[in-house]
Order: C-alpha cells, then structure tokens, then sequence
C-alpha cells in the first residue's frame, strides 16, 4: 500500500525482518498499539526492507489526535498512562534486543526516539532478606535435587518457589487440592526504577485456607451471640486489618509478597 501524509514509521536499527522473530515482532506491534491508542483507527501497513521499520497506518479525521498524544509521549508530558507504559516497554525490548529505535513521520521527521540499549543502565540495590507469604494453588511440585521446585498459581500469576524435600513430601498431597497460603524468606532487589524483584523464595511453613467466600465466614462471625461483629459497619476491613501484624512501634507490618516484581518488600528481616 502506498505511504499517505498519515503514516508513521517505527525503526530497529540492530534487527533485520529475517533476524526479527515473529514473537518479538507481534510484541513491537503490541507497544505501538499502545502507544498510539485510538487502536480502531491505527493499522499495520508493512515491514519495510533493510532494518525493521514497521510502517503504521492513521485513518483520516484521527490524526491530530494521534499526532498530539505521540508528541506529549516523546516529552514525557501528561499523556495516558497506556502510551506512557508503552515507551518504557518498548525501550526495555530494545535494551533486550541491543538495539536502538525511533519512531518518524511520512517526512523522515523523528517523532520519539527510543534509546534502548544506550540508556544508562540503572543502578540495583540488594538483594535484601523479608519474611513474606504468598497465596496459590499448588500446580508443581517435584524435582531432583536436595531443593525442590514449587509452582503456585494465583489467577495468571505464578509463583516459584522452593522447598526442601521434607516440606516438598508435605505439600505434595496439597496438589490442585485448594488455596495455599506458604510463609519464607524472600531475597528481593530493587531495580533502577523503584520496583522490587523477587529473586528467590524458601518455604518454610504453609496452611490450607478454608475456600469459604469471606463474605459468608464474616455472616457466620455475626451470627455468634457476643462476638462483638455486629458492631462493626465494615467487618471485612477489620478482619483485614487483623490480619496484619503490627510491628514494636506499633504501625501494621505488610508481609504479603504475593504482589510478584511490582511488589515492595517493608520489614527486611537479614542481610544479604
């Protein structure tokens, strides 16, 4: 199809159509989508030959408002937060790739540059030792070393952990059986951009959680005669409140970890 005044290019100068998986590809196709927004009016037009340049299609009537989202992305000015994520994304896919890419116009004028693999490498901190839990259903477990491997699966979320072979004969049982909750240490570090990574997970203990929906245990609790649960306007907050210890200076504790990489560990409880 022939370029029209609403076309946009996105360039990878490391990679070529025959090196570039299509895997990867469809993840590149994936970023633009967000960071043009507007996904109705924006279309894939071709991969254009010599390093990869995805050529992208803007219906008529859309483009100024394309055009000025794709201008506050480039600047870091108040743009969604789905554009925003998109050039992290993509950057971080390009430091991946070696690569280094920049987004143009039918003019050949730079819309965004995207540094990739020349962006200073952030700075890491740790890796530090917490005491956190996780919640899952237990969907692996088994291995041959003196450390065994243990999946837990929480929605779309898995979480790996290991265990020693005695706690891994005590969990076995457990498999696809219900929820879990499983305490350990965790060996986290804080990556450049504040998040936090899970590098590692040892289970030390776990219990079986009754699969009752709280609503109806905390109906239950109501019903008791002198509980004290009727007189709470919102019991399922204080049982959540409950729930978190409280540490010597007498502010709650946070020791769930089951927020994966984005989660932050509070109370670090060892060196590293």
């Amino acid at each position: 199809m022939s370029d029209t005044p609403n076309t946009y290019y996105f360039t990878v100068d490391a990679l070529t159509p025959e090196s570039l998986p299509m895997a990867r590809l469809a993840e590149y196709m994936a970023d633009l989508a967000g960071l043009f927004g507007h996904k109705e009016h924006v279309h894939f037009d071709r991969v254009a030959p010599g390093s990869v340049q995805l050529a992208s299609r803007v219906d008529e009537g859309h483009h100024d408002a394309i055009r000025e989202r794709l201008d506050a992305a480039s600047v870091g000015g108040s743009v969604a937060d789905e554009a925003a994520n998109a050039v992290e994304s993509i950057n971080t896919r390009l430091t991946k790739d070696g690569a280094t890419g920049r987004l143009s116009d039918r003019s050949g004028a730079e819309v965004i540059n995207f540094p990739g693999r020349d962006r200073p490498r952030p700075r890491t901190f740790g890796p530090f030792k917490q005491l956190c839990s996780f919640d899952g259903m237990l969907i692996r477990v088994g291995g041959k070393d003196e450390t065994v491997p243990v999946h837990l699966q929480a929605g779309d979320k898995i979480h790996i952990c290991n265990a020693d072979r005695d706690m891994a004969r005590r969990l076995a049982p457990n498999l696809y059986q219900g929820t879990l909750r499983v305490w350990g240490d965790g060996r986290w570090e804080r990556e450049g951009n504040g998040n936090w990574k899970l590098i590692r997970f040892n289970i030390s203990e776990f219990e079986l959680l009754d699969d009752t929906p709280l609503g109806e245990v905390v109906e239950k609790l109501r019903q008791v005669e002198g509980s004290g649960w009727k007189q709470f306007e919102d019991p399922i907050a204080e049982i959540m409140r409950l729930r978190r210890p409280v540490g010597l200076d007498g502010t709650a504790v946070v020791t769930d970890c089951a927020g994966g990489e984005s989660a932050a560990p509070v109370v670090c409880v060892g060196g590293g």
